[in-house]
């Protein structure tokens, strides 16, 4: 049975035109996977939506019918591993992995997403065309502008696409070291541009689902964006800074219609947002999906702010068939919180558990983290005794506890940070403290957090990496089997993942320009340390 079979299309794919351009849309996963991506159904839907493109879908355990010969391969990456299946797909489709392979009879090879947005540098030798921002802004244009050279030779395309604002054409930009050091990233001529500008969707009809499906990850889910980006801005946080600014959906013209249109096909809503419940009018819309009209709708909520479980909401929830309720707090030590820039009071914590319970919620998922920088051990103590005590405040709340490490992020004040490598000891501790108090915790792989850092903060040279480590398999031991196997040829480990930077450094991502100027994200660097400076003097 193909892999398609059971979906319903929320929208009108457009017969394409008689010369239409033939596309191939990937997700370097799944099906399952990438069909419950919100951002893959998305920008599959503008392609489909334009006449003048022909689009498959292709991912890893299967595809609609391809194209003998297309003209363009597209891949969305959200997570960095994925890297290894854009390798596999392209040489099942018999396209050199290297840009500089290809030839005038290969399709460009073009990629967007989140990762490719941050820090595309580690992937530059594999992606003739990178996206950076929201396909909102960049698909239409992008698509017109190749429309108007497809017929040129490839070395003309790319320097036309890369005038295009948002599309950067990395093998048009060369790279100089000095010892590890990254010495400039410049264009090849004074006809490129010397610097990307991320480009960001303004508008407030924000993203929903395209499809719905039993075989997504979530089954038969219609998805709604709420808000994008967060205004709270914690410092080490990629999908606030680089989504900048905040932005939520109009409420009549947007949430109210879409979510109508949607539960046509479906009972099942998810409400998608760094920080839902921070849309000005989310007391409303609970209220809304409180109505009797919305009996029988199973509703999740992704993360929410703390300070805003209230009872009522943690009941609308329950009558709609959630049992649980996620909040990011990253640290029971007040400390800390001041340091990334949460804005949490810890009473505020304890009472966002007391009315999840008084709601009739079952469970409470907090998240947190380990190798915070300023982070001492008794940072992570406070965390354990706040876990204590709530399972004392509200005795019979499931309460889990997960935790990362800090891994530091593009275009973020934390950028600057290497990863902290007792954070694998703190993690062990925790799982030693809380286990045992009946409280469940959830670490993430500490090695994983090493392989995310390695890429989030890599350059081009960690080209050959990648290739190895997809030979040897993905593990931390084969990253440090193919560091030991190219030693000499470039930086360390070490150095790429736990080295902090200066101030003043080229970072990979230096050409690409953010949502905020890098003078606004050093300042408010300074201030998370005159804050760590404050602290350890008063303690």
């Amino acid at each position: 049975m193909s892999l398609f079979t059971d979906e319903q299309l929320l929208f009108t794919p457009l017969k394409p035109t008689a010369d239409a351009i033939p596309v191939i849309y990937a997700f370097p996963n799944t099906y399952t996977v990438g069909i419950t991506s919100l951002g893959y159904q998305v920008v599959w839907a503008n392609l489909a939506t334009n006449p003048l493109l022909a689009v498959s879908r292709l991912f890893m355990d299967g595809s609609e019918s391809l194209p003998a010969q297309p003209e363009l391969v597209g891949f969305s990456l959200s997570w960095e591993l994925d890297y290894v299946n854009i390798l596999t797909l392209l040489e099942q489709l018999q396209v050199p992995i290297h840009v500089i392979d290809r030839t005038n009879n290969h399709p460009l090879i073009f990629g967007g997403g989140p990762v490719l947005t941050a820090n595309p540098e580690p992937f530059a030798e594999f992606f003739d065309v990178v996206l950076v921002g929201d396909g909102e802004e960049l698909l239409g244009e992008f698509v017109r502008v190749y429309s108007e050279v497809r017929d040129l030779d490839r070395s003309q395309q790319l320097r036309r696409l890369a005038q295009v604002p948002g599309v950067y054409v990395p093998s048009l930009y060369v790279v100089t070291y000095e010892g590890d050091e990254i010495a400039s990233i410049q264009p090849i001529d004074a006809d490129i541009p010397a610097t990307i500008t991320k480009q960001t969707y303004r508008g407030r009809q924000l993203s929903a689902s395209t499809v719905v499906t039993p075989k997504a990850a979530w089954e038969n889910i219609f998805m709604v964006e709420v808000v994008r980006s967060c205004p709270e801005m914690c410092r080490f946080c990629l999908a606030s800074y680089l989504t900048l600014p905040f932005r939520t959906a109009s409420l009549e013209e947007s949430l109210i219609p879409e979510i109508d249109r949607g539960l046509q096909f479906t009972n099942r809503l998810g409400l998608l947002g760094a920080s839902v419940t921070q849309h000005p009018q989310f007391e409303e819309l609970i209220d809304r999906l409180a109505l009797p009209k919305y009996d029988g709708v199973r509703l999740s909520i992704s993360s929410v702010r703390t300070n805003t479980v209230t009872e009522k909401l943690a009941r609308v929830l329950t009558q709609r068939d959630s049992k649980s309720i996620t909040i990011a707090v990253e640290s029971g030590s007040a400390r800390l919180r001041e340091i990334v820039n949460k804005k949490l009071a810890t009473p505020e914590i304890a009472a966002a558990a007391v009315n999840a319970k008084a709601g009739g919620l079952s469970s409470l998922k907090l998240y947190g983290m380990v190798g915070i920088p300023g982070e001492e051990i008794e940072d992570v103590e406070a965390s354990i005794e706040m876990m204590l005590g709530l399972k004392k405040t509200v005795p019979g709340l499931r309460l889990t506890w997960g935790c990362s490490t800090f891994v530091p992020k593009a275009h973020t004040p934390f950028q600057w940070y290497g990863v902290r490598k007792e954070a694998e000891k703190r993690l062990q501790l925790l799982q030693k403290r809380l286990k045992p108090q009946g409280i469940e915790f959830r670490p993430e792989s500490y090695s994983w957090s090493v392989i995310q850092a390695l890429i989030s903060r890599g350059d081009r040279r960690l080209t050959r990496v990648l290739e190895l480590t997809r030979e040897y398999g993905d593990s931390l031991g084969s990253y440090k089997r193919a560091f030991k196997d190219l030693r000499g040829s470039l930086p360390s480990l070490e150095y790429y993942v736990h080295e902090d930077r200066s101030l003043d450094s080229v970072l990979p991502w230096s050409h690409i320009l953010g949502a905020l100027p890098a003078a606004t994200i050093i300042q408010h660097h300074q201030t998370s340390k005159e804050i760590m400076g404050r602290s350890a003097t008063s303690a």
